[in-house]
């Protein structure tokens, strides 16, 4: 019988080759889909008033962890009397829990679309990276725009997911991956902000260490990918914390640094002060930067789930 570390291995190793090979599962197969399609039902419940709102979206951000990862826990050990199954199960739930080809292929959306100077279509591939209006951003923003969405990303839609099935399995990846995408439909200012203000906390605190790991990937991926580690770190050091989100500027200021790119949300924020503008090329480069990172986390991933397999099994009588 495979002990638990080379299983844990094999698992993220599967997802991996999964995810890079074909992708996406259908949508009517995709877990975050469910999840998705779950908060939208709870939201059309949700009340106006600013207290009850909160409570209803405070609801809302511990039904959907607590659901999915202890559904995945239960589905795993109903099966679990079927090695084979048990497997496959485990590498879909975890392949659905991160998604390196699906940015890859939005981030080189945008820049195939700049590349040949069609600003239209870069708005519109844009739609799939960002929830801010892109109607009015021009080339050198639409550029920003996506590098900024690709480094964010390399936290949200890898490195965390991963992280946390280092910690907590499969249920732990499915777990964040809920929170996660209940942050991305309501963690906004505005009129969504009393829902959504438990959502966007529980991401806060979930993303913490993710994104400050993220950018450390992301600056040792600068000195494998040609750019430039040192600038990486100084960028990641003097505006990390720019950013209204506590993490999401980590990452997105050490890709700025980098690349010698300013990254700038009009009205927001500015990364990477006294850089070039970005333009079609550097979204490319962003995704290799990202790519680059993603394995880096993969394997610092499989090297501790081994690790911690082989402890247990040295510790058991």
């Amino acid at each position: 019988m495979m002990d638990g570390g080379l299983h844990a291995v094999l698992v993220l190793v599967a997802a991996l080759v999964v995810d890079l090979t074909w992708g996406e599962p259908p949508t009517v197969l995709h877990p975050v889909v469910w999840m998705g399609r779950l908060q939208r039902r709870l939201r059309r419940l949700a009340p106006r008033a600013p207290v009850p709102a909160f409570l209803h979206g405070l609801v809302m951000a511990v039904t959907g962890p607590v659901l999915f990862g202890l559904g995945a826990w239960a589905l795993l050990r109903l099966v679990s009397p079927w090695p084979l199954v048990q497997l496959a199960l485990e590498v879909y739930l975890l392949k659905s829990a991160f998604a390196v080809r699906a940015l890859a292929e939005a981030g080189l959306a945008v820049f195939r679309a700049l590349s040949e100077g069609d600003a239209p279509a870069a708005r519109f591939a844009l739609r799939s990276l960002v929830s801010r209006d892109t109607t009015g951003l021009e080339p050198p923003l639409l550029a920003a725009a996506a590098v900024e969405s690709v480094a964010e990303n390399t936290s949200d839609s890898v490195v965390a997911p991963l992280l946390f099935y280092a910690v907590a399995g499969v249920p732990g990846a499915l777990a964040y991956r809920a929170a996660n995408t209940l942050d991305a439909m309501i963690g906004y200012r505005g009129e969504l902000e009393w829902l959504g203000k438990a959502a966007a906390r529980l991401d806060d605190v979930l993303n913490l260490v993710p994104a400050r790991l993220s950018a450390a990937l992301l600056v040792l991926a600068c000195a494998l990918c040609g750019a430039s580690p040192a600038r990486a770190v100084l960028s990641w050091w003097r505006d990390g914390a720019a950013t209204e989100s506590p993490n999401a500027g980590r990452p997105m200021a050490a890709v700025a640094g980098g690349l010698g790119v300013e990254l700038e949300k009009v009205g927001h924020y500015r990364l990477g002060a006294g850089g070039r503008q970005p333009g079609a090329e550097d979204i490319r480069r962003a995704v290799f930067l990202m790519v680059a990172a993603s394995l880096l986390a993969a394997t610092l991933t499989a090297a501790y789930v081994y690790g911690e397999g082989f402890r247990v099994a040295l510790a058991s009588p």
